[in-house]
């Protein structure tokens, strides 16, 4: 009966660790989730307030009053339909140039055996190394060459000659797939296009899911390739416009905080929607950290 007594009190002891380690657990993932939204929630907040209520002392949290006018103005001080219409273009252009060019150079990379693969594979790693601020100045002087500089062409037709952290990511998640079902397919005759296209791009869509959600983020966010090579203020994006919007006599704090509510909120709708398969991705090609 002691013993009895013994192993309950043993098993209530383990369990009450438990609930506690749990909750010590929970509590340093809810204090590490609030670092990253209360940052979002200043940002909504903001975009509701007076412009003299963002700078007060102490800070206040809550606007007074919610001011929807600054939505309104914003809309109608840069034109933002239009600059809305050049990003989703430039976006839409680069998420299948990315993982059309990006797949078909991993299937080769990965499931493809010739000579000096291996050594081409790492000169294309070593190219990861390179910011786009090295390569800036030759670029813009090539596409000015060709006549491309106003135009969306070199923020669009670079995405279909590949980019070698998705190739990597890519790569990754084709070596963990059977070898066994491309050689089932080529004893039963498909060449090698066929069974890229109807047997591995089926089985990587985590892994295809993840590259188009990173080239969206990418392209929706980038700055500097916009304000560089489009020349024509027909052509801005909307970062082109937040820039606009923040001018040197007069910042605009509120406007630009709506105009920053709205650049987050698809970025946050496409993740949510997408997330299953971006952690799947991840996971599978062994990108860990």
């Amino acid at each position: 009966m002691d013993n009895m007594q013994i192993l309950h009190r043993k098993k209530m002891y383990g369990r009450m660790f438990e609930r506690i380690e749990l909750f010590f657990l929970y509590a340093i993932l809810i204090i590490i989730s609030a670092c990253f939204v209360l940052p979002f929630l200043w940002l909504v907040s903001c975009s509701f307030k007076y412009p003299y209520e963002l700078f007060t002392q102490p800070v206040q949290w809550l606007p007074s009053e919610l001011q929807f006018n600054n939505y309104i103005n914003m809309f109608a001080y840069i034109p933002f339909m239009r600059y809305l219409g050049n990003t989703l273009i430039i976006v839409f252009f680069n998420i299948v140039g990315s993982v059309l060019s990006n797949s078909f150079i991993a299937y080769g990379f990965s499931r493809l055996n010739w000579k000096g693969r291996d050594q081409v594979f790492v000169i294309v790693l070593v190219t990861m190394i390179l910011p786009f601020q090295v390569t800036m100045v030759p670029l813009f002087l090539l596409f000015q060459r060709i006549g491309w500089i106003g135009t969306f062409l070199p923020l669009t037709a670079t995405a279909f000659f590949g980019n070698p952290f998705f190739i990597f990511l890519l790569r990754q998640f084709f070596l963990r797939l059977p070898h066994e079902l491309s050689e089932a397919a080529r004893i039963d005759g498909a060449h090698e296009l066929r069974i890229f296209w109807q047997i591995i791009l089926p089985l990587a869509r985590p892994a295809i899911a993840t590259v188009a959600i990173f080239a969206f983020m990418r392209t929706w966010n980038d700055f500097i390739g916009p304000l560089i090579f489009l020349s024509n203020d027909k052509l801005y994006t909307l970062s082109i416009g937040a820039m606009m919007i923040r001018s040197i006599i007069q910042p605009n704090w509120e406007l630009l905080m709506a105009l920053g509510v709205v650049m987050v909120t698809p970025v946050l709708i496409i993740f949510f929607l997408l997330q299953k398969y971006f952690i799947q991705g991840i996971a599978m090609s062994g990108i860990k950290g």
